[in-house]
């Protein structure tokens, strides 16, 4: 029997405060454990939250940049359930009236752009962080518990069942990723736990509207962990299926070593946690104004920046997608296309010869000043320099914000060119190195380019490339 896969993603995103959702504790990442506690996000007896403002502003900026119809009132609950990570044996959460409701996010999959649409966006207290003895829970002989976590404010956007594979839900959540960096809400980093993604799938007979027995999986590391991971769970429960047997409403922990799902413990349903209204916070209550307000403080975001950019430079999705996709990066070549007309020329030194050397030397974009490179591009189109003294100039002014003009003018590095300079140089080489001449004579062709080395190792890499290869060409 062939089966569609419905796949609906829980991700859990930590708000960029400096302090925790209902106290003044520190949220900074990397502290000593159990350093950042105080009575409030213990629940300690007598101890009594407060709202951090800062993470309210947020996560209302998160929701309106997915689309989703904020609520002018919204409501706090205890969900209440035991676990070692979760200090009150109950967790201060949003259920029936959250924050927001509703939202999209428009993701391009390979069979075009679709429209995932969310059931809810709210906000809750993080719980704390078990650290187990061995590679992972299972099998662990015991686990430490640091509370550092606990309370920091975090953002749960759930969508709604319409994805159906592991490639589809790692393609939403990358773009959902870039439209939470660009409203500032998170800085997303999965390797410190500020982004991650629980997953409930099921599978059900091709054709049916009645969904499935589903499994939630976690542990999900990354972006290409869930795909695997989500892969992974349709084939092991198509084998289940198929061979008569029943899915089980279960969770499933993503063992990334093993690359396969393990059941940690049965799945619980809503009714599990007796929410009830926290009796220790009033309802949120928030005024349209203050909403608008907050709308207008959001930048242009991915989508409609992407739009632009091909409508405004002239560049092809894949150049507009690649500079989105960063909004420190699409800042840059903003920036720097005020200087330089030629748009698409600087777009692929900004995707390419730039992007490489930010790697290699661990610099940030926004640490190098764009009108830098706009100066090294408008060299080289006036042939003062040619490109690999372009190249190295680059390297140095990404590792240390120097001016391309003053390194040509102080090294000497204009570009050689015209048949008198040229002339003498080939005619020193072609004597030198009368092997490659022939060679080249007798249809060798990387013989010539051994030639055109040799040259530019007599110009210090100087010599007009097309100019050289012509004047080369002539003498042998």
């Amino acid at each position: 029997m062939n089966y569609d896969v419905v796949i609906g993603l829980e991700i859990h995103v930590e708000l960029l405060t400096a302090s925790k959702l209902f106290c003044g504790c520190s949220t900074a990442f990397g502290r000593e454990p159990n350093s950042n506690c105080c009575p409030v996000c213990l629940g300690l007896p007598g101890s009594l939250p407060v709202f951090n403002r800062r993470a309210i502003e947020l996560a209302l900026k998160a929701a309106l940049a997915l689309n989703s119809e904020v609520q002018l009132q919204s409501r706090f609950d205890r969900k209440n359930y035991f676990y070692p990570d979760l200090p009150k044996a109950y967790q201060v959460s949003q259920y029936d009236q959250p924050l927001a409701r509703g939202g999209y996010l428009e993701v391009e999959f390979e069979d075009g752009i679709h429209r995932v649409h969310l059931e809810r966006v709210h906000l809750e207290e993080e719980a704390g962080k078990l650290i187990h003895a061995g590679d992972s829970i299972i099998g662990a002989g015991h686990s430490l518990v640091d509370y550092n976590r606990a309370g920091i404010p975090l953002l749960e956007i759930v969508t709604a069942p319409e994805l159906h594979s592991g490639r589809e839900a790692r393609y939403f959540l990358e773009d959902l990723r870039t439209v939470l960096l660009y409203s500032g809400s998170s800085d997303c980093k999965m390797e410190e736990g500020s982004l991650r993604c629980d997953a409930n799938i099921s599978l059900r007979p091709k054709g049916s509207r009645e969904l499935g027995t589903k499994a939630e999986v976690k542990n999900m590391n990354s972006f290409r962990s869930v795909e695997l991971a989500l892969d992974y769970e349709v084939g092991r429960q198509e084998r289940v299926l198929s061979e008569g047997g029943k899915v089980i409403q279960e969770t499933c922990h993503w063992d990334e070593e093993k690359k396969q799902t393990i059941a940690l413990r049965s799945k619980e349903g809503s009714s599990d946690y007796r929410y009830f209204p926290e009796p220790d916070l009033l309802p949120l209550v928030l005024e349209s104004s203050f909403i608008e307000e907050l709308s207008r403080q959001l930048p242009e975001l991915p989508a409609r920046r992407r739009e632009r950019l091909q409508e405004q430079y002239g560049l092809e999705k894949e150049e507009a997608f690649l500079l989105t996709a960063n909004r420190d990066l699409g800042d840059f070549f903003e920036e720097a296309a005020k200087e330089y007309p030629d748009y698409r020329h600087l777009a692929k030194w900004v995707q390419g010869d730039l992007l490489y050397q930010l790697r290699e030397s661990l610099k940030k974009v926004d640490e190098l000043e764009p009108g830098l490179l706009a100066d090294l591009l408008l060299l080289l189109d006036e042939g003062k320099i040619n490109r690999p003294v372009a190249k190295e100039l680059l390297a140095e002014m990404v590792k240390t914000g120097a001016d391309p003009k003053e390194m040509v003018k102080d090294r000497g590095l204009e570009q050689i060119s015209g048949r008198d300079t040229l002339l003498p140089v080939v005619e020193k080489v072609i004597a030198q190195n009368p092997e490659a001449v022939e060679n080249y004579r007798r249809g060798k062709k990387k013989a010539l380019a051994f030639l055109v080395g040799r040259v530019m190792a007599e110009t210090q890499g100087r010599a007009d490339p097309a100019e050289l290869n012509r004047i080369l060409q002539e003498k042998i």
